[in-house]
């Protein structure tokens, strides 16, 4: 068999020593993934932490309505978040397939499941004003139960939509402290509200804790419309939603087409590698 030319031989050895893979494409993917990975593994240490701190792990009776729990839903979006940025990150950096294959189909089935759930959000409007009806209404029946819980309540009425109950004041009924039949077994906080939701004054440096005691008595000294929101957190969350439509849209349009643009760079990715691979045989 006549000797190969050695311009050919040259040439096939510089195709070889050309990388086909893009180091430009390769760095951002894991550039990206390590905030990712970092950013998962921060919330899913907060997740355990505040499960720690409530003793959950050695009293998991305690945990009245876990799918509520936000310490569990800080587990669970850490965990994803954090699976998601390793595979994305290690897969890029190590030029492995297998793993950038992965990275590519979990950024799909979140992207679906993420269009799924606002396809059925929308079609099935009052079914989920239902759900977050109950999901409500757990945690005013729990207030006092659970720490985290009571903290997410507190946000909710005081700091975003500055509302009281679900459909109202009267509504924090449905818990034993703050119902009115409790002040027969001493309790100071019967007929009244959590302090989260009173309005808040100009001139108030500390919040009054105290400032929703007896504001649901009939003799009530005071004008309770002056010092509580008695706007119900439903009507609230769908006036909020309705006044920034457009910015939850663009969100959510921003997210997903950060989904496909890292589905088409880690399948990008995975050819280029290939296209190396079958260079050296």
């Amino acid at each position: 068999m006549p000797p190969s030319h050695p311009q050919n031989q040259k040439r096939r050895r510089r195709m070889r020593d050309t990388s086909e893979v893009s180091c430009c494409l390769k760095y951002v993917i894991f550039g990206f993934n390590v905030i990712f990975w970092l950013l998962g593994l921060g919330v899913l240490a907060i997740g355990i932490w505040a499960w720690t701190e409530k003793d959950t792990f050695n009293n998991i009776s305690k945990l009245t309505n876990i799918a509520l729990d936000p310490a569990f839903i800080f587990i669970w979006a850490g965990a994803i978040t954090f699976v998601i940025g390793f595979t994305g990150c290690v897969g890029a950096l190590r030029e492995n397939t297998a793993l950038l294959a992965a990275y590519a189909i979990f950024l799909a089935i979140l992207l679906l499941l993420e269009m799924t759930c606002g396809i059925l959000g929308f079609i099935f409007k009052d079914w989920i004003k239902s759900q977050a009806t109950t999901g409500f209404q757990a945690f005013i029946v729990h207030y006092r139960d659970d720490p985290d819980q009571q903290n997410l309540i507190d946000w909710i009425q005081e700091g975003w939509l500055q509302c009281c109950g679900i459909e109202g004041p009267p509504d924090w009924d449905k818990n034993i402290y703050f119902n009115c039949s409790s002040e027969a077994v001493g309790s100071r906080e019967a007929c009244g509200v959590p302090f989260s939701c009173c309005k808040p004054k100009d001139d108030e440096i500390i919040k009054n804790k105290q400032c929703g005691y007896d504001v649901r008595k009939h003799n009530y000294v005071g004008d309770p419309h002056k010092i509580i929101n008695e706007k119900g957190c439903l009507s609230a969350g769908e006036e909020w939603l309705e006044r920034n439509l457009l910015v939850v849209a663009g969100i959510s349009v921003g997210v997903a087409f950060l989904q496909i643009l890292g589905i088409c760079f880690a399948q990008n990715l995975r050819a280029d590698i290939f296209a190396q691979m079958a260079k050296w045989g």
